[in-house]
């Protein structure tokens, strides 16, 4: 039979945005449930050196902020569930949730910490060495091109971030962009155009990747000029994807107010979505700062209007 689990509040997601989030309803005695999903501790637990985090003087690590910050939740009184909800029903409140695993959440009020996840190229040749030359993550996988020739394809802060870390293991690292400007902050682009070892191909996308089938390797990159069509091969066997991400709301879809990128809409100044007792918070809902830091004052947020809401309904 299935386990029923009755809460005030349940966070779905467990990033900076669903750590914090549980941090302050716990502290309220809400009693709170998290359902950490897929990547428990979010992108920061793929994410090396953090130094833009406040409060510490020294680089530090990202899975190791989101273990603090998990120990933190914890020890207040958050009740952690590491399983994935399937589906959500926001139709009567109390609201009903269902993980993978076959619990039934029915709690009155809900935040949405569910994060973004990194955005691919969608060509068929990608699919082929994902996993074979081909990731998403330089910091998961940048040690395994040690003195190779690599590309990193965006024009983004994580496009320029991810080609000055790869410079610590790649002989060679080509930034791929389909425009002749970069969007990422200037001083990313200033240690970039100054890199020995980072070349910049503007107005160019990618056609295909190209590779040994056995073992599957990838080995070249055929490029198209955006601008006359011309194309050329580069030579590289490895390869990062760095476009931007996609918010992971699938499971909302239908079922709560997106705008056309699939983020969920919040109230100005609030996390409060178009349903009363639903807030999102953190990367699920913000395509312009993507911080750890902002995700985690958003989780405070969220906990606090749950809170208020809570108060003033039951």
């Amino acid at each position: 039979m299935a386990k029923i689990i009755e809460t005030d509040v349940l966070i779905i997601g467990s990033g900076p945005a669903g750590y914090t989030a549980a941090i302050y309803a716990a502290r309220a005695n809400l009693k709170p449930h998290l359902v950490s999903g897929l990547e428990p501790g979010g992108q920061l637990t793929i994410t090396t050196d953090v130094e833009n985090y406040p409060g510490f003087g020294e680089v530090i690590q990202g899975p190791w902020l989101m273990e603090q910050m998990k120990e933190q939740a914890v020890k207040v009184g958050t009740e952690f569930h590491h399983d994935i909800i399937s589906n959500v029903e926001f139709d009567n409140n109390p609201f009903h949730a269902e993980t993978d695993s076959g619990i039934k959440f029915i709690t009155k009020s809900i935040i949405i910490a569910t994060g973004a996840q990194a955005r691919w190229l969608n060509i068929e040749s990608e699919n082929k060495f994902k996993g074979f030359g081909i990731s998403a993550c330089a910091t998961c996988d940048g040690f395994f091109f040690k003195d190779q020739d690599i590309i990193v394809v965006g024009g983004g802060n994580s496009a320029v971030e991810e080609a000055l870390y790869l410079t610590n293991f790649a002989s060679k690292v080509t930034l791929i962009h389909r425009r002749n400007t970069l969007r990422a902050e200037k001083i990313l682009q200033e240690r970039l155009f100054k890199h020995p070892k980072i070349d910049v191909i503007w107005d160019h996308v990618v056609e295909e990747f190209i590779g040994s089938n056995d073992p599957l390797a990838l080995k070249e990159i055929k490029l198209r000029n955006v601008n006359n069509n011309s194309e050329k091969i580069l030579k590289a066997t490895g390869a990062f994807i760095a476009i931007g991400h996609d918010p992971a709301t699938s499971l909302f879809k239908n079922k709560i107010k997106m705008d056309d990128e699939n983020y969920i809409i919040t109230k100005p100044d609030s996390t409060e979505t178009n349903i009363k007792g639903v807030y999102a918070a953190g990367d699920v809902k913000d395509k312009v700062f993507r911080q750890a830091v902002t995700a985690a004052g958003m989780g405070c947020m969220a906990a606090l209007e749950a809170e208020k809401y809570l108060a003033e309904n039951y």
